[in-house]
């Protein structure tokens, strides 16, 4: 029956306007058809606990809900609830036949100017951080707010919601997130909560507790005309929706790290702070984007057991789910971390980059690669291929030895910033490792050597493989090898903390074992 319904939705005549098209897209919990000009949302009948839609009387009440609490931020796109009714040519959003469900009726917002597509496009300008942060630190300020509302915001409850997050993880061990590290993190949000709990009754004291969004992320943020339009907020339980402001803009800020743009997230952070004047935030920003970081892990992991999505999709859920849980496990490593310079060393094809990008994602921290500012410095695009002998033209001994001195002096800004930095080269000289220790020790920084290898049938296949797709930065080429082989010299334990890493482990658990050796 539902199948035969959907179907026939994505007939055009089965609009109540004209559209020449329909697609469908679905989240875990709803069918979103869209036409030329609306979308129209049902509610899938599922029951997570903390959200229920399993009777159609409870999807007709969360669907005035939906519509109620978005027109708060979008007040010209929800038009409604509408109706779904059986025709002779099955389900029709018009007509008087016997009714099957009930529909969010809105004004379709165009998908390429979407946050999260503007972003991935670098289409994102500060200005437009900044807008954006205004429009939301507005909405905290005129956000109601009452004694009930405020009783969100105290630890018991706040913890029984991280809690909830936990066990409805627990199916996901062995796919998106080990026990060990469900664990690792409830350790700390419990610790954190209880040794930092003054500080939750004092932004209850001081009225940030409030009926806020809940779903700022940044697909559910849409730029057009200068317009900042927010849209599909928690409708389906207040207790996710009434909550500390902090914790409505750390969703922002979480999203942006996850998709590797921490700039944008500072920017963010420092519009926020300057439009709503609440520096008092600070504290508590990380506990909640690894609150969120969390929430999107668990809600990706969903996803993989829906079976109304493709396999394509489900993999697709898996992965992003994987991520966002790695995301909650580096905020937690970043307060850990005190200022360091990171530097790969390894033979090329070794795995050196997959492990440079694992860490600047999960600590949100700039990683400077060699081949990059190598070919920066020579005019020429990163992408491009530059075919060379060993150790000439591009690749001759002066040309590393500018490149390597460039690459020290961009992570000796991040250093004088008091930020920790990578520089992802090969580091074959014992020389250039020296030079980084005495700027990381100029800085008062730590200096980390992180040597990666693999076995020499897997590097081969690597730099092969990686030669035949053209799709990489690198100009690392199998026959290569054995040159850059001869003339590497083994870092020593003497030359600062050595963490060696076979890249055969994937990059979360190689990430692991470095945490573990910088506690």
């Amino acid at each position: 029956m539902i199948r035969a319904i959907l179907k026939s939705l994505l007939k055009p005549e089965a609009y109540p306007e004209p559209t020449t098209r329909v697609e469908m897209v679905q989240t875990h919990v709803s069918w979103i058809f869209l036409t030329d000009s609306h979308a129209y949302k049902i509610k899938k009948p599922v029951d997570f606990g903390f959200l229920n839609f399993s009777t159609i009387d409870r999807r007709r009440f969360y669907c005035n809900e939906e519509v109620k609490y978005n027109r708060r931020l979008c007040p010209d796109i929800y038009e409604g609830v509408v109706e779904l009714r059986e025709t002779p040519g099955g389900g029709a959003f018009h007509g008087n036949g016997p009714l099957v469900d009930y529909a969010v009726k809105m004004k379709r917002l165009p998908a390429d100017r979407m946050l999260d597509q503007l972003v991935t496009r670098n289409e994102v300008s500060p200005a437009d951080i900044h807008e954006i942060s205004r429009v939301i630190a507005e909405f905290h300020r005129n956000a109601p707010t009452s004694t009930a509302i405020a009783a969100y915001g105290k630890l018991d409850r706040i913890l029984f919601n991280c809690q909830e997050n936990f066990d409805q993880t627990t199916a996901f061990e062995d796919t998106t997130l080990p026990a060990s590290e469900r664990e690792l993190i409830r350790n700390w949000v419990s610790g954190f909560a209880h040794e930092q709990a003054e500080l939750f009754n004092q932004r209850i004291e001081q009225g940030f507790i409030r009926e806020c969004d809940g779903d700022i992320h940044l697909e559910n943020i849409c730029l057009v005309d200068r317009r900042v339009f927010i849209f599909d907020c928690i409708e389906f339980n207040e207790r996710f929706r009434c909550c500390d402001t902090a914790a409505d803009v750390a969703f922002l800020l979480m999203d942006l790290d996850f998709h590797g743009r921490h700039d944008l997230a500072q920017e963010a952070i420092s519009a926020y702070l300057t439009a709503s004047g609440d520096s008092g935030m600070m504290d508590v920003i990380d506990f909640y984007k690894i609150y969120r970081a969390f929430v999107r892990g668990k809600v990706e992991s969903f996803q993989m057991n829906d079976t109304g999505l493709g396999q394509q999709e489900r993999d697709h859920a898996r992965t992003k789910a994987i991520r966002y849980f790695r995301l909650a496990r580096g905020y937690i490593e970043r307060r850990r971390l005190q200022p360091t310079l990171f530097i790969t060393c390894g033979l090329m094809g070794s795995g050196k980059s997959t492990i440079a990008a694992q860490l600047s994602f999960e600590l949100g921290i700039n990683v400077f690669n060699s081949d990059t500012i190598r070919k920066q410095m020579a005019g020429i695009q990163p992408e491009s291929p530059v075919s060379e002998p060993f150790q000439q033209g591009l690749y001759s001994r002066q040309s590393s030895l500018a490149t390597y001195n460039e690459l020290r002096r961009l992570a000796s800004m991040e250093l004088a910033a008091g930020k920790s930095v990578i520089i992802d080269a090969c580091f074959t000289r014992a020389e250039d490792r020296r030079l980084c220790a005495e700027q990381a020790g100029r800085h008062g920084a730590a200096f980390v050597i992180l040597h990666v290898s693999c076995n020499e049938n897997e590097n081969f296949r690597r730099l092969t493989e990686r030669s035949e797709s053209g799709r990489s930065i690198s100009d690392g080429r199998a026959e290569l090898l054995s040159s850059q082989r001869l003339e590497f010299e083994t870092p020593l334990e003497d030359e600062g903390l050595l963490i060696r890493l076979n890249s055969s482990t994937s990059p979360p658990l190689l990430a692991d074992s470095i945490y573990g050796r910088l506690t």
